[in-house]
Protein backbone atom coordinates (compact mmCIF):
# COMPACT_ATOMS: atom_id res chain seq x y z
CA UNK A 1 0.00 0.00 0.00
CA UNK A 2 2.87 2.38 0.76
CA UNK A 3 4.27 1.76 -2.70
CA UNK A 4 0.90 2.71 -4.28
CA UNK A 5 0.89 5.92 -2.24
CA UNK A 6 4.40 6.76 -3.43
CA UNK A 7 3.38 6.10 -7.02
CA UNK A 8 0.33 8.38 -6.72
CA UNK A 9 2.53 11.07 -5.13
CA UNK A 10 5.08 10.76 -7.97
CA UNK A 11 2.33 11.13 -10.57
CA UNK A 12 0.88 14.16 -8.73
CA UNK A 13 4.29 15.86 -8.58
CA UNK A 14 4.92 15.09 -12.28
CA UNK A 15 1.56 16.62 -13.25
CA UNK A 16 2.30 19.65 -11.06
CA UNK A 17 5.72 20.17 -12.63
CA UNK A 18 4.29 19.76 -16.14
CA UNK A 19 1.57 22.33 -15.47
CA UNK A 20 4.05 24.78 -14.01
CA UNK A 21 6.63 24.33 -16.72
CA UNK A 22 4.28 25.26 -19.56
CA UNK A 23 6.16 27.71 -21.72
CA UNK A 24 4.51 30.94 -22.89
CA UNK A 25 7.10 31.07 -25.67
CA UNK A 26 5.42 28.10 -27.38
CA UNK A 27 2.22 30.04 -28.03
CA UNK A 28 2.74 32.56 -30.79
CA UNK A 29 -0.76 34.09 -30.96
CA UNK A 30 -1.73 34.56 -27.33
CA UNK A 31 1.41 34.18 -25.23
CA UNK A 32 0.28 36.78 -22.65
CA UNK A 33 -2.95 34.87 -21.95
CA UNK A 34 -1.00 31.60 -21.76
CA UNK A 35 1.40 33.17 -19.25
CA UNK A 36 -1.54 34.43 -17.18
CA UNK A 37 -3.21 31.00 -17.36
CA UNK A 38 -0.02 29.35 -16.08
CA UNK A 39 0.22 31.91 -13.25
CA UNK A 40 -3.45 31.36 -12.36
CA UNK A 41 -2.78 27.62 -12.27
CA UNK A 42 0.17 28.19 -9.94
CA UNK A 43 -2.11 29.91 -7.43
CA UNK A 44 -4.11 26.77 -6.75
CA UNK A 45 -1.41 24.18 -7.53
CA UNK A 46 0.70 25.63 -4.68
CA UNK A 47 -2.03 24.91 -2.11
CA UNK A 48 -1.49 21.14 -1.63
CA UNK A 49 2.15 21.87 -0.72
CA UNK A 50 1.34 24.43 1.98
CA UNK A 51 -0.02 23.96 5.51
CA UNK A 52 -1.87 26.68 7.37
CA UNK A 53 -2.43 26.85 11.14
CA UNK A 54 -5.68 25.22 12.27
CA UNK A 55 -6.91 28.61 13.53
CA UNK A 56 -6.91 29.98 9.96
CA UNK A 57 -9.91 27.78 9.08
CA UNK A 58 -13.40 28.92 10.09
CA UNK A 59 -14.61 25.30 9.88
CA UNK A 60 -13.07 21.93 8.94
CA UNK A 61 -14.50 22.13 5.41
CA UNK A 62 -14.27 25.93 4.98
CA UNK A 63 -13.13 27.16 1.57
CA UNK A 64 -9.47 27.72 0.84
CA UNK A 65 -9.65 31.32 -0.30
CA UNK A 66 -7.41 32.68 -3.05
CA UNK A 67 -7.50 36.47 -3.07
CA UNK A 68 -6.39 38.78 -5.85
CA UNK A 69 -5.42 42.15 -4.40
CA UNK A 70 -5.52 45.19 -6.64
CA UNK A 71 -5.93 45.17 -10.40
CA UNK A 72 -6.90 41.61 -11.39
CA UNK A 73 -4.75 40.46 -14.33
CA UNK A 74 -6.50 37.07 -14.54
CA UNK A 75 -10.17 37.85 -15.02
CA UNK A 76 -12.12 34.65 -15.67
CA UNK A 77 -8.92 32.58 -16.15
CA UNK A 78 -8.52 32.11 -12.40
CA UNK A 79 -12.20 31.29 -11.87
CA UNK A 80 -12.02 28.63 -14.60
CA UNK A 81 -8.75 27.24 -13.25
CA UNK A 82 -10.12 26.64 -9.75
CA UNK A 83 -13.64 25.61 -10.78
CA UNK A 84 -14.58 22.48 -8.84
CA UNK A 85 -11.12 22.07 -7.28
CA UNK A 86 -10.81 20.82 -3.70
CA UNK A 87 -7.59 20.79 -1.66
CA UNK A 88 -7.41 18.70 1.52
CA UNK A 89 -11.20 18.79 1.85
CA UNK A 90 -11.42 22.54 1.25
CA UNK A 91 -13.22 23.78 -1.87
CA UNK A 92 -11.38 26.64 -3.57
CA UNK A 93 -12.88 30.12 -3.70
CA UNK A 94 -11.68 33.38 -5.27
CA UNK A 95 -12.07 36.87 -3.81
CA UNK A 96 -10.97 40.10 -5.40
CA UNK A 97 -9.96 42.93 -3.06
CA UNK A 98 -8.79 46.49 -3.58
CA UNK A 99 -7.03 46.36 -0.19
CA UNK A 100 -5.64 43.36 1.67
CA UNK A 101 -5.70 43.15 5.47
CA UNK A 102 -4.64 40.48 7.95
CA UNK A 103 -8.31 39.68 8.61
CA UNK A 104 -9.36 39.50 4.93
CA UNK A 105 -9.84 35.72 5.17
CA UNK A 106 -7.29 34.92 2.47
CA UNK A 107 -5.17 31.78 2.54
CA UNK A 108 -3.33 32.65 -0.67
CA UNK A 109 -3.06 36.27 -1.82
CA UNK A 110 -1.80 37.31 -5.25
CA UNK A 111 -0.58 40.89 -4.86
CA UNK A 112 -1.17 42.77 -8.08
CA UNK A 113 -1.33 46.24 -6.56
CA UNK A 114 -3.58 49.10 -7.50
CA UNK A 115 -4.55 52.65 -6.63
CA UNK A 116 -5.85 51.66 -3.17
CA UNK A 117 -2.79 49.61 -2.12
CA UNK A 118 0.59 48.74 -3.60
CA UNK A 119 1.99 45.20 -3.37
CA UNK A 120 4.50 46.43 -0.75
CA UNK A 121 1.67 47.89 1.34
CA UNK A 122 -0.32 44.64 1.00
CA UNK A 123 2.72 42.64 2.14
CA UNK A 124 3.06 44.87 5.19
CA UNK A 125 -0.66 44.50 5.95
CA UNK A 126 -0.43 40.70 6.22
CA UNK A 127 3.04 40.46 7.82
CA UNK A 128 2.77 37.72 10.44
CA UNK A 129 -0.69 36.57 9.31
CA UNK A 130 -1.13 33.02 7.95
CA UNK A 131 -1.32 34.13 4.31
CA UNK A 132 0.77 32.69 1.48
CA UNK A 133 1.63 35.86 -0.43
CA UNK A 134 2.36 35.59 -4.15
CA UNK A 135 3.99 38.36 -6.16
CA UNK A 136 5.05 38.65 -9.76
CA UNK A 137 8.51 39.88 -10.73
CA UNK A 138 6.93 41.67 -13.71
CA UNK A 139 4.83 43.84 -11.38
CA UNK A 140 7.47 45.68 -9.38
CA UNK A 141 9.99 45.11 -6.65
CA UNK A 142 7.86 43.77 -3.77
CA UNK A 143 8.41 40.07 -3.12
CA UNK A 144 6.00 37.77 -1.37
CA UNK A 145 6.60 34.31 0.01
CA UNK A 146 6.27 33.03 -3.55
CA UNK A 147 7.60 35.28 -6.31
CA UNK A 148 6.69 34.30 -9.86
CA UNK A 149 9.53 34.78 -12.35
CA UNK A 150 10.11 34.16 -16.03
CA UNK A 151 13.06 31.82 -16.47
CA UNK A 152 14.08 30.90 -20.02
CA UNK A 153 10.57 31.70 -21.25
CA UNK A 154 8.87 29.65 -18.54
CA UNK A 155 6.94 30.73 -15.49
CA UNK A 156 8.84 29.55 -12.41
CA UNK A 157 8.96 30.69 -8.81
CA UNK A 158 11.28 31.64 -5.97
CA UNK A 159 10.33 31.06 -2.33
CA UNK A 160 11.12 33.10 0.77
CA UNK A 161 11.01 30.32 3.38
CA UNK A 162 11.91 32.74 6.18
CA UNK A 163 8.86 34.89 5.38
CA UNK A 164 6.69 31.76 5.26
CA UNK A 165 7.89 30.91 8.78
CA UNK A 166 7.15 34.45 9.99
CA UNK A 167 3.64 34.20 8.51
CA UNK A 168 3.06 30.79 10.11
CA UNK A 169 2.64 28.82 6.89
CA UNK A 170 4.64 25.66 6.30
CA UNK A 171 5.89 24.88 2.81
CA UNK A 172 6.60 21.30 1.80
CA UNK A 173 10.19 20.39 1.01
CA UNK A 174 8.87 19.00 -2.27
CA UNK A 175 7.72 22.49 -3.32
CA UNK A 176 10.96 24.05 -2.09
CA UNK A 177 12.86 21.59 -4.32
CA UNK A 178 10.95 22.88 -7.38
CA UNK A 179 11.79 26.55 -6.75
CA UNK A 180 14.46 28.33 -8.80
CA UNK A 181 15.66 29.95 -5.56
CA UNK A 182 14.89 29.56 -1.87
CA UNK A 183 15.64 32.29 0.67
CA UNK A 184 16.14 30.78 4.13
Amino acid sequence: MAQAGKARWAVAVAVFVAALAASPATASVDSENLELAVKATYLYKLAPFVSWPQASWAAPNAPLTICVQGVDPFGPLLDRAIGGQVVAGHPLAVRRLARLAADSGCHIAYLAGGAAQSPAQALAAVEGAPVLTVTDEGRGGARGIVNLVLDAGRVRFAIDAAQADRNGVAISSKLLALAVAVKR
